[in-house]
């Protein structure tokens, strides 16, 4: 992989970091998003949940996005999923404005929305068999992503009967199957305890470093931002706005097989605790 230099373009940052190499294939522009709004109508009138939110994404990076509850999270990677359109403003993959859903983008939710009837290789094989792959192909696509995911030895049980945390991986699978540019993840990890949520942030960046693959994901966790994301973007308290805009290499130096263990560091917990700081002081104004 390539590295480049990625300008630190908010002044909210200037005390929290300087520039850093962070993680990306190259230096195309991948999804471009201009002045996005969304308003809905509320029981009171009109709702403002987006505001003016302007940033670019570059193919290869992991951009995480925190901010306090109701900040507008969720609703902006639904509109990147093109689950639902802006109300202004526009965001545009690989130049072609995004206009509903489509195969290029797999979305991981916090509560997995799987088939119980169906056996795990079977919902992981459900998109490419949707698509008019030929049975041998979608079968042998399923297999192989249960592999990259640690599920191979339990492809032919139903959903029902695994733990929370091989559900997710199969939420994983079940999206990357179908090889898509861009992996969008809400909340992925929110349900599940310490100990499985470190391993399948393990193997969710294990994914990223490999693959190549552009990730978006939401997090309510800074730690968690810090240990997967190649760039932080912080959204301020509703209306959304960006107020910060951070590159990371935390993620790089564990894929890379960095010794120390990076949350104990100096410079992490300066992150830490700066990110910390500028999302409570969201949630106090609010």
């Amino acid at each position: 992989m390539n590295e480049k230099q990625y300008p630190i373009p908010y002044e909210t940052t200037n005390e929290l970091v300087s520039v850093e190499n962070i993680h990306v294939q190259d230096e195309q522009e991948q999804i471009a998003i201009h002045g996005v709004d969304l308003n809905y109508e509320g029981k009171s009138g009109p709702v403002q949940a987006l505001q003016n939110i302007t940033f670019n994404i570059f193919r290869g990076e992991f951009v995480c996005v925190l901010g306090p509850s109701g900040c507008g999270k969720s609703t902006l990677l639904k509109i990147i999923a093109g689950f639902i359109p802006p109300t202004a403003g526009s965001i545009r993959l690989d130049g072609e404005e995004i206009k509903g859903t489509d195969w290029h983008r797999g979305v991981v939710f916090q509560n997995p929305p799987l088939y119980d009837w169906f056996s795990v290789r079977e919902n992981v094989a459900f998109g490419p068999k949707m698509r008019g792959l030929p049975k041998k192909e979608y079968t042998q696509l399923a297999d192989e992503y249960l592999d990259k995911v640690g599920l191979s030895e339990f492809a032919d049980k139903k959903i029902y009967e695994l733990s929370g945390g091989m559900k997710q991986r199969v939420s994983i699978a079940r999206a990357l199957v179908n090889n898509p540019e861009i992996l969008l993840m809400d909340e992925p990890f929110g349900a599940l305890d310490a100990l499985t949520r470190e391993t399948v942030q393990d193997l969710t960046r294990k994914i990223w470093w490999e693959s190549g693959k552009t990730i978006f994901f939401i997090t309510h966790d800074v730690e968690e931002a810090l240990l997967l994301g190649s760039r932080v973007i912080v959204l301020s308290k509703h209306p959304g706005r960006v107020i910060a805009d951070i590159p990371l290499s935390f993620s790089r130096q564990i894929a890379e097989g960095a010794d120390t263990d990076i949350k104990f560091t100096p410079e992490f917990y300066t992150y830490r605790e700066k990110l910390l700081r500028l999302i409570n002081r969201q949630g106090e104004e609010t």
